[in-house]
């Protein structure tokens, strides 16, 4: 076991001198294994949150978090293990009053329904009757106001729900969980859209909510907010239970080593450089401005590969997409091999000489029912006949040499990309992005969804790119993908707070991303 594995628990409570004994846990999992398909989302993961508690789960993409959620909120049932609440075993997954009357998510995507009224959601399908089995409005109505009296949340019953702030739906699906009796409420991610006051606010609320018996889960990618208001850390990683232990005891340097593996990152060998400060800068971003973004700045050379991380929310993902056109920003300017591309104009970003993967392949990067030479073409129309006419020689003639440069395994270009595997699609959205030989290439998350072998090739693809010159940016939080940059730019809540050289260190980077200060 390394030392992020460390098993880390609290010390054991001290004997009860003839006391009552311990109220048992408010959950306990134990010895969770989760499979879906060939994938083992969970292998033995176990967690335990005592009453009262605000208990954080924390681990990077894929640990393991939302399908432990799905587990504990009667979502799935386990393959292994077993789920206890206050000592007694969890109800079947068919019994969905008696889970409500237990546990309770509050999602980051809301689940209020914006076309009823506040006192409609609350009492959805549990309306007060009259006689005749009328619905009493006044009677909802009244019980809406009774039940957000005594969870102290400060909205009228009779709003539509779809005038409330994020902050106030946050506390009216609250107040909807503890209706039905539930005492354990997890929070996955509460304050991705929440300003500093309104997270000020929402943890006030968790405090008195404390007060009054109610435990919590916390999901959270932000460490400092854990550190806020935790009293207990569980980290996860690969789908394994790491570590438990008191927030207060864990240092934050141990946290980040548990979430990483604590493995110092292999030094990169030194790429040959290719980059010469005399070439016109591929990318120049100049005080990049937006609702998602703050006066972001970087310029990217001819030849090299910056890597553009941070956590989910912190903009990294708007700014690749206003780079390319996808997204226009409200100020600054972008600049592509030396030109100055419309802002929010994909084929004016294209036409500048910007090449582009990316996030979702599904929605954004591919047509499904086009064939391979059709989708890996899109880009260069005007290499493939004139006057708006298409030559299919010459097209497939193109997307032969694609299939053979990226080694996409098809019978021939003709075949739907529906047909071909994760790996091989991607590498149909990659072909087309370097389809015009491209002075620029952005991509986000360019590995996502991909098994191991289709990641390390698209990997090669990109460097090999970058020492023809070619300059990249990578938009992503998957380490994998930034070990190659020459160097990272860590965006934090919109910002650019840290720029770290190659030959970085797991653990380095993580707490960058989420905003942790290791000399603190």
């Amino acid at each position: 076991m390394s030392d992020g594995e460390r098993a880390v628990t609290p010390a054991p409570a001290p004997a009860n001198d003839g006391r009552a004994p311990a109220a048992p846990p408010v959950v306990e999992a134990a010895g969770i294994v989760k499979r879906f398909g060939p994938t083992v989302a969970l292998n033995g993961a176990r967690i335990t949150i005592r009453p009262g508690e605000t208990h954080a789960l924390v681990g990077r993409n894929g640990a393991g978090k939302s399908t432990l959620v799905s587990v504990l909120t009667g979502l799935h049932a386990p393959d292994e293990g077993t789920v206890t609440f206050g000592g007694e075993p969890a109800p079947r997954l068919s019994e969905r009053d008696a889970w409500r009357q237990r546990v309770a998510c509050v999602y980051q995507k809301s689940t209020i329904i914006p076309t009823l009224t506040v006192a409609e959601n609350l009492f959805l399908n549990r309306h007060h009757h009259g006689r005749g089995r009328l619905i009493s409005w006044p009677g909802v109505r009244r019980r809406a106001q009774e039940l957000l009296t005594t969870w102290s949340v400060d909205v009228d019953p009779q709003a539509p729900a779809g005038d409330l702030s994020v902050e106030q739906r946050q506390f009216v699906e609250i107040a909807r969980a503890l209706s039905f009796g539930a005492r354990f409420i997890i929070l996955d991610e509460p304050t991705a859209q929440l300003d500093a006051a309104a997270i000020n606010r929402l943890f006030d609320r968790i405090r008195d909510l404390q007060r009054q018996g109610v435990t919590f889960l916390f999901i959270s990618h932000h460490l400092q907010e854990v550190y806020e208001i935790c009293d207990m850390v569980t980290v996860f990683r690969d789908a394994r239970h790491i570590v438990t232990a008191p927030v207060a005891e864990l240092p934050r340097t141990e946290l980040v080593a548990a979430m990483t593996g604590e493995a110092a990152a292999d030094r990169l060998e030194e790429r040959a450089s290719t980059l010469d400060a005399k070439a016109t800068a591929a990318l120049a971003v100049t005080g990049l401005n937006s609702e998602a973004f703050e006066d972001v700045t970087f310029r990217i050379g001819a030849g090299e590969i910056v890597g553009l991380a941070g956590a989910a929310g912190s903009g990294r993902t708007e700014v690749a997409e206003t780079v390319v056109g996808l997204r226009a920003a409200d100020g600054g300017g972008v600049e592509i091999a030396g030109r100055r591309p419309r802002p929010g104009s994909v084929p004016a970003a294209l036409a500048a000489g910007a090449g582009f993967v990316p996030q979702d392949r599904h929605h954004q990067g591919f047509v499904p029912d086009m064939s391979i030479a059709d989708n890996a073409t899109l880009s260069v129309p005007k290499r493939l006949g004139k006057n708006g006419f298409l030559n299919r020689g010459r097209r497939d003639r193109l997307a032969e040499g694609m299939i053979e440069h990226l080694a996409i395994k098809t019978p021939g270009p003709d075949l739907p990309v529906s047909a071909l595997s994760g790996g091989n699609q991607q590498k149909v959205v990659m072909a087309r992005a370097l389809a015009d030989d491209p002075r620029l290439l952005v991509l986000i998350n360019p590995t996502a969804g991909v098994d191991v072998r289709s990641k390390e090739f698209l990997l090669g693809k990109v460097e090999e790119t970058a020492q023809t010159g070619t300059g990249v940016l990578i938009a992503s939080d998957e380490l994998d993908d930034l070990r190659m940059c020459d160097r990272v730019l860590v965006m934090f809540q919109g910002r650019v707070t840290t720029e770290i050289a190659r030959g970085w260190h797991d653990h380095d980077l993580v707490a960058a991303m989420e905003g942790v200060d290791l000399n603190a």
